[in-house]
Order: C-alpha cells, then sequence, then structure tokens
C-alpha cells in the first residue's frame, strides 16, 4: 500500500498499529544509451513494493528520485543534490516521518547515497529515532551493466532500449574506483556503462530480482527481530 493513496485519518490508524514507513531513496542520473534515468529510483521502489506485498504492516512512501550523483556529471539528465543536501533532506524526512510512523526503513538504491544515507541514519539514530537503512548489492557490473538492466527487463521493459545497449568499461571496480573518484564516470567511459548490458535477459531479472527480495526481507527480519515474515 502507498503512502500517498490514503487519506491522513487511515494513515493514524495504520500508524497506530504499527505500521512501517518504507522510503524508496534512488536517483535521476544516466544509465547508459539504453536504461532510463529513473533506474536507481524505479529499483527502489520495486523493492519496498515488495515488502510490502509480504508484510502488509508496510506503508510506502512516494520515491525520493533525486541524490548524490556528481560521479556523473557531464551526461544529459543527471540531476544531483550532492552529497550534504541527500543528508540533510533525510535527515528532515526522517524528522518528520517518526512524527507519525514508530519506524521508518530507507531503501537506497543508489551507491553514491551510501554515505549520506549512512551518515542521516546515524544522525536520527541518536535522536532515539528507530530508523535503519538497506541498500541492494549484487555481484558484478556495478552501473548500467547486465544487473541493472536484466532488473529494468522485469520492472519497466517498455522503457529499455536493448539495440542501443553498448559494452562498457568491463574492467573491476575496484581498478576503476580511483578513476570515478577523481575524474567521474566521463573519465573511464564515455557511454556511461560499466559492464556489459547487450546480453541481459529478463529471466535474470527475476532471479536478482527475488535476491534482492530476500536480502530486503532478511535485512527487515533482523532489525525487527519479532516480526514474521
Amino acid at each position: 500500500m502507498h503512502l500517498s493513496d490514503l487519506p491522513f485519518p487511515e494513515v493514524a490508524r495504520r500508524a497506530a498499529a504499527g505500521a512501517v514507513l518504507a522510503v524508496p531513496v534512488g536517483a535521476t542520473e544516466q544509465h547508459g544509451p539504453h536504461l532510463p534515468l529513473s533506474t536507481d529510483t524505479d529499483i527502489a521502489l520495486a523493492l519496498c513494493d515488495a515488502l510490502a506485498t509480504a508484510w502488509p504492516d508496510v506503508l510506502v512512501a512516494p520515491a525520493v528520485p533525486y541524490g548524490s550523483s556528481g560521479e556523473h556529471a557531464g551526461f544529459a539528465g543527471t540531476l544531483s543534490i550532492g552529497q550534504a543536501a541527500t543528508e540533510l533532506l533525510l535527515v528532515e524526512l526522517g524528522r518528520s516521518a517518526t512524527g507519525t510512523f514508530g519506524r521508518v526503513l530507507f531503501v537506497s538504491a543508489h551507491g553514491g547515497n551510501a554515505e549520506p544515507v549512512a551518515r542521516a541514519v546515524a544522525t536520527l539514530r541518536s535522536e532515539s529515532r528507530e530508523v535503519s537503512v538497506f541498500q541492494p548489492r549484487w555481484n558484478g557490473e556495478p552501473h548500467a551493466g547486465a544487473p541493472e538492466t536484466a532488473l529494468q527487463l522485469v520492472l519497466r521493459p517498455a522503457a529499455v532500449h536493448m539495440e542501443r545497449a553498448v559494452v562498457g568499461d568491463r574492467r573491476p571496480l575496484r581498478e576503476v574506483l580511483p578513476l570515478l573518484r577523481s575524474g567521474g564516470v566521463r573519465a573511464v567511459t564515455d557511454t556511461g556503462v560499466l559492464g556489459d548490458p547487450t546480453g541481459a535477459t529478463a529471466a535474470e531479472g527475476h532471479t536478482l530480482l527475488a535476491s534482492l527480495t530476500a536480502q530486503l526481507l532478511a535485512h527487515v527480519s533482523a532489525w525487527l527481530p519479532a516480526v514474521a515474515l
């Protein structure tokens, strides 16, 4: 169930009954010539929806579509608010949300948000607010490669243009990370792709989505051990 679909008395009733608010945190940034700029946001929202399906006591907040995406500067359409603004946004959002909900879960699907979301959660916890963060991880290509392409072939197939997919930089992330930190994605690849998305399939996407959902459910079970998912 999505928070924005409900009137406030119903939200108050559900919150009083112990509902958790799941907040999808994504980004608006390039994902190669074949994927939409909403890719990270789509993944975060899909995981929150999967959690709400498995556990009805979850309400899904409207997605946060902006984050720290400065490493993708120079690619048209990328909209970054930087680390400091991302951190502040999530702190203030968490403070507001915990005025209604006893528990708030951020689901952040953009790697560039890792540091600001961790700092935001630490601040909120220091204020005795019951918050947590889940950040999906997978083995293999980190950006616009086969994993994200496969996921989008499941989540938004009409927005995927496989005929435009190209092979990007295929070096392991540990090799290119110093270049990414110093010069951004443009220093590594003109296509914006880290990996090879050309062979991605929806079948692989279903498998990966199931794995990420299982990771999320395990995270929530560990965070809230009294809850049976």
